[in-house]
This record gives C-alpha cells, structure tokens and sequence, in this order.
C-alpha cells in the first residue's frame, strides 16, 4: 500500500514540475530543469511555498513531504528523472562520465539477465547529474536548537543559529563501483550512511554457475562521489535562557550547498532532522542512543559581507535618495543608537568605523590596511558597551568579546581534534571569527591590529591566519574614574604600541553641568516611558537600510588629488609640533597618526561616494582627532585661565599672524575654532564683542573677518 501511495505521490510531483507557473506565467520548473539538461546548474530546488500555492494539489501532500522530507527527495528525484528535457545547447563534456556511461548503457542492455542480483543493476544515483534540495517555507518562524525534540526526527526544520566551525569539503562516495576479476561484471553498491562495509564477493549469476568466488576491485575513479562538509551550528546568545550555556548542533552540507558558510556566519538553516547511529565501539558504549545532525536543505544569511550584499530595487532607490541629501552624514550618525544621549561625535566616529578606507596593496606585495580602530577610554555609566553591542548589530560581522571572558586562544585560535577526520585542526577565535567584520576587546592584539593576521605555532601546525576586523574597544580608566591629577598615560594603562594602533582614542569624561544632566535625565525618562528615542528631526534609518547603505558605500575607492597633499602633511607636522610644545602631551602621535587622518578622509569621502578626498574631508578627520580629546583640552585651558571667547580670539590673531594677512573667511574660522571643539555660537558670539571693540570688521553678509590694521 505504502509504495502505491508513493507512486501516486510521485504522479502528483510530475504534475506540479511541470504545471506550476511564476508570476510571469512561464512554467518555473520545467525551465529550471531545461537548464539542468544544458549543464548550467546542478541543483534543483523544491520550494514549499511553491507547493502551498499551487492549486491542483491534493490536500495533505504538503504535510506528508514536510514530515517525511527524506523519503520525497527521493520521490522528487525519480519524477525529476522522467521529466529531464533533452540538452538544447552545446554541453561542456564531462569526458570521464560521459564515456563511462554511454559504455554501461551499452553492457546493461546487452546483458540484461531476470536472475541477475540487483547489485548488478546501475541505480539512479550513478545516472543522475543533479541534486534535489527542499526549502522550507520562507515566512516560517526558525527554531532555536532548544526546539528541535524527537518528535521532529525526519521532518523539515528551520534552525537559526551562528557557524562555529566548518570541515574541509572532502568526497563522501554515494555510489560504490566494484568489477570482479574472474567474470568482468560491474557490480553497483549504494552507500546512504557515513560508513559502509565494502563488497569482498562477486555477486554475479556468472560467478555463482561457475561456483567461483570472484574477487571485487573498487573503482574509484567509475564511482560517485558527492561534495561533503561538516559544520557546528550554535544557538545565538538570544536564544540561550539565563543560567544556560548554548547549544550545538552538527549540519552536513552535501553537493552544490557545500562552502556557503564560513565560521561566524548567523544563517538560518532548513534541513531534515535525522539520527545517526554510533558505529564501533561507540555503538556498545552507547546501546540505544544515537546522535542526530541536521541535512542541509537551503541556507539564509542573515547578514552578509559588504561585498556579497545585493541591493534590491526599493534598497537602491532609498540610498540614491539618501546620497542626494547634503545632509547624510549627520543623519547616518544620528541614526547609530539613537536611544542613547548625546555623543554625537562619538556616533560620527563609530559609522566611519563601519565604512573604513579602501585596503591599499603595494606593488612589492606590502598591505596597508583600510580598517579603523577606535577604542573608548571613558568614565563608568557614559555608555561605551551600549554603544559597542549596536555596532556589533549594524555590522555584516561583529564578534563581541570582554577581557575577563576571554583567553589568549579563544581571541586567536586553539588547536582541536577534528571529528571527521581525527586530525589536528586550528578552530579560529574571535578576531579570525571576525575576519572582515569587527571586533570588540583590547588584549593580546598588536599583531591583528596592524598586519591584520594572527600568526599561530601551535601542536606542529605552523601558519598565518586572516583576521581583517575593525577593532572597537572599551575600557575603564586605571582607577574606575579618570583621575584628573595623572597623565592620560597613566590613566589609561595601555602601553605606548598599542595605543598608537588606534586610529581614534576617545576619552569621554562624565562631569557634572546643570543644563546637559538635565536634558540627559529627561532623555532617559522619555525612553523608559515610551520605549522609543525623541524625535530627532527625522526618522531615523533603520540597520538593515544603514547596512545597505554602507555596503554600497564600501564599493568606492576614492583618492587623494595633488593639491591636497602638501595641505596634509602641514596638518601632521603642525599637530607633532604642538605635542612637541606641550609640557604633558596628551597623546601618542606617530607616523600612524597620518595614516589615521588619510583613512577617516577616505571613509568621509565614501560617505559622499565621492571619487576624490575634499578638503573639508580632511578637516573633519582633523576636527574628530581634536574633539576625541576636547574634554582634556578643556581642562587646560581653564587652568590657563583663558575663557572660550578669548581663546577663539587668539587662535583667529594667531592664524592671521602666520598667514600675514589681515583677512580670514568665516568658513575658515569656523574650522579653525571647532578643532578646538568651540561650537558656531561661541564663535558668533566672539566676533561680536570684538567687533565692537574695533579690533576687526565682519562683512554683513558673510561674516568674513579684516582685522583693523593699527
């Protein structure tokens, strides 16, 4: 009865291969399968969702493929086979295949013996140069790890969950070819498990009549051999209940699904739920138990690399809008945690992070890396981990990490015995898991940071492995507070090569003003209240848009022109020699330094999708670099006794003194006075009262500035 149930069902498949129609009203399978004839692909995908909307489908067809999805890839595969179109372009020639074939044609149409053992017939498998994949409904909700019971054994299941470890990809025979040495029969042996017991005897009537026991000789090179991977899928840490630590689950990919993920992907995985046996020794031990795995039948990512993102149209459309507004670089900041207070050059800072600078190789084979690195150094309560764990969401590739949770080889890799083969493997750690993402610690990094690689020799495995992440860190002053009597030196405790590593080094000092404490409290209140930011102005940008955006951003490489050179290296040598004056230099500025200002250009000018870097490129990475350290600054000149319009007026009397000219555009000012981290209105206000003072004029209608010449 069960076989003319499954024969009936492979009647009901044939019809809806070949009368389900798109959208377009073109019949989507047999196109598909015309392709597979021509040799352009080897996969055939059977979606669900297909399956539900098509009409003239009995009714309980559908729960009978999700409940025993094993058995109706089969039952696909066979009406597949009778529904294969014949080639209608010129195929690429499989020379090995196709000469084996057309001579096993011939001997089993020539030989065809009633008595023959069924070993001696060619299976479907060996004939078939196709696989039949399953995808589950796409609007289904996933399940975690947790989720999948018992009850699920051989049924389709959709899974989220994180890669942790990938297998090489290796051949796992499906098809066991033997031929015996005294009759000359080909003898077919099908392998469905991860072991199998090699044939030693001729099965063949020949051999039997002849009383003879032929001796069979497997042949590698006439049998079928599949695409095999084995990865460790882990729950996400949203899923995990407290108190609990995650779940793992084994996936093996087969065919055309193997290398489509790579340790740290979050995919979303449906696959058939199956057991599988203990072999060995491991079978006494374990008597009854058997462990399960997961068969991949599709893969989702939920987060691609910029360079695999495809746009979709309305995406396109949205970003072309975007990039027209001249005012996209303060809504993409503001858009980074828009729940979280202020910070707003921090937030500028973190989304250049995102975009980075094109990766520069040399004609010798040097790297200079594209990457930013920017570490917060800030008072407890100021928001650093918030801000870090949005990044890591808005992020292709994010690996969030702390220093107590973590070693030395959970940051770089450790050394495991893989599971299939038995060997010694290399499983990488946060910053390989990251490679082309970013990563959130400050230990054990130098390596990563500059070369981007982590060089490992460990258990005889001597190699160089690719980490190339963004690092975004947090810390704690040395004394859980910033101690303003002691140098940011000792404050920080970082050692001198490393924090010239960091592109940005942000110190954000919690102090108590009357008006921001205010407007802060009331911003959190309003959160807690309606679960929402206030309003900004605008909506903000969602992060899968803000991702979108950024990939498409990431695809410009902007250069340097001419002009703008000697402009840079005057910038570089003015902040060295004003390091050099200062009596407790804030900061570490070494050559890196320019190479930090020249990749937050490149990102601003990315930003703009711009095929050059402008000048006010360069300003704004000058003016970030200040503000990073404007709460310092602001330190200094209160003990230099100099109020903010004082200070604005001798940085303008000093700018006109260098340049010997008693005339200053108000554009020019305006960045002279904000690298100090003065706002417009303290440079307003300055101009007026000095103006009535007579020591300049301001033009009515620009605010240029002439100093009145005594």
């Amino acid at each position: 009865m069960e076989k003319l149930d499954f024969a009936a069902d492979k009647d009901r498949a044939k019809d809806f291969l070949t009368n389900f129609a798109d959208d377009d009203g073109e019949p989507k399978y047999l196109n598909l399968l015309q392709d597979v004839a021509n040799r352009k692909i080897r996969a055939v995908q059977i979606e669900l969702d297909d399956l539900c909307s098509y009409k003239g489908m009995e009714e309980g067809f559908w729960e009978r493929v999700i409940g025993n999805t094993k058995r109706y890839v089969g039952v696909f595969a066979e009406a597949v086979d009778e529904l294969m179109p014949e080639p209608t372009e010129a195929v690429a020639a499989d020379e090995d295949r196709d000469i084996l074939m057309t001579q096993r044609v011939d001997e089993t149409s020539d030989s065809a013996d009633p008595n023959a053992d069924p070993r001696q017939k060619m299976p479907f498998e060996i004939k078939r140069f196709f696989e039949v994949y399953i995808k589950a409904v796409t609007k289904s909700t996933p399940m975690t790890i947790r989720q999948v019971k018992a009850a699920n054994i051989g049924q389709l299941v959709k899974i989220a969950g994180i890669v942790t470890r990938c297998s090489d990809v290796k051949p796992l025979v499906q098809v066991a070819v033997y031929t015996c040495e005294d009759c000359g029969f080909e003898i077919y042996q099908e392998v469905t498990a991860r072991v199998f017991m090699p044939l030693v005897e001729c099965p063949s009537s020949r051999c039997k009549v002849n009383k003879v026991k032929g001796n069979l000789i497997l042949q590698q090179r006439a049998s079928k051999f599949l695409k095999f991977q084995e990865a460790k899928l882990q729950e996400l840490a949203e899923h995990v209940p407290k108190g609990h630590i995650p779940r793992a689950l084994t996936v093996h990919f087969r065919g055309e699904l193997t290398r489509k993920v790579t340790p740290g992907d979050v995919i979303e995985l449906s696959g058939i739920f199956l057991p599988i046996p203990y072999t060995g020794f491991r079978a006494m031990r374990a008597g009854l138990v058997a462990d399960t795995y997961l068969e991949a039948m599709s893969v989702t990512h939920y987060k691609k690399k910029y360079s695999e993102y495809e746009l979709k149209g309305d995406e396109q459309e949205q970003i072309e809008r975007l990039a027209e507004d001249g005012d996209i670089y303060h809504k993409l900041s503001k858009s980074l945690a828009p729940e979280i207070f202020g910070h707003d050059d921090v937030k500028k800072a973190l989304l250049l992070l995102l975009v980075g600078a094109p990766h520069r190789k040399l004609s010798d084979g040097m790297k200079i890396r594209g990457d930013l690195h920017i570490c917060l150094m800030g008072d407890p309560g100021v928001a650093k981990s918030q801000l870090l764990k949005h990044i890591i969401n808005v992020a292709p590739r994010g690996v969030y990490t702390t220093g107590k949770g973590s070693s030395g080889v959970g940051l770089t890799a450790a050394v495991q015995r893989d599971p299939v083969t038995n060997e010694m493997v290399l499983e990488g750690g946060a910053l390989v898991l990251s490679d082309m993402g970013m990563e959130s610690d400050r230990t054990a990094i130098h390596e990563v940071m500059e070369q981007q690689t982590v060089s490992i020799a460990k258990a005889g495995i001597t190699t160089s492995l690719n980490a190339r992440t963004a690092v975004l860190a947090a810390a704690n002053p040395a004394w859980g507070r910033y101690d303003l009597r002691r140098t940011p030196a000792e404050n920080i405790n970082l050692p001198p090569a490393l924090l010239s590593r960091f592109d940005l080094l942000w110190l954000i000092l919690d102090r108590a003003d009357m008006d921001t404490d205010l407007e802060m409290a009331r911003h959190i209140v309003y959160v807690h209240k309606t679960l929402e930011s206030p309003s900004l102005g605008f909506t903000p940008l969602e992060p899968s848009v803000l991702r979108a955006y950024i990939s498409a951003a990431r695809r410009v490489t902007p250069c340097i022109p001419r002009e703008l050179e000697e402009y840079i290296a005057t910038a570089y040598s003015s902040i060295r020699q004003d390091e050099a004056r200062s009596n407790a230099p804030n900061t570490y500025t070494t050559i890196r330094t320019l190479l930090s200002i020249l990749r937050i250009s490149f990102a601003l000018a990315r930003l703009r999708f711009a095929e050059t870097v402008a000048q006010s490129d360069v300003d704004e990475a000058l003016r970030l670099m200040q503000m990073s350290k404007y709460s310092l600054y602001s330190d200094d000149r209160q003990r230099a006794g100099l109020d903010a319009i004082s200070d604005i007026y001798s940085v303008l009397r000093d700018e006109a003194a260098r340049t010997n000219r008693l005339d200053i555009r108000y554009a020019h000012a305006l960045n002279l006075i904000s690298r100090k981290g003065y706002s417009e209105a303290q440079l307003k206000e300055c101009l007026e009262e000095y103006a009535s003072l007579n020591v300049w004029q301001i033009h009515p209608n620009t605010f240029d500035i002439r100093f009145i010449d005594p």
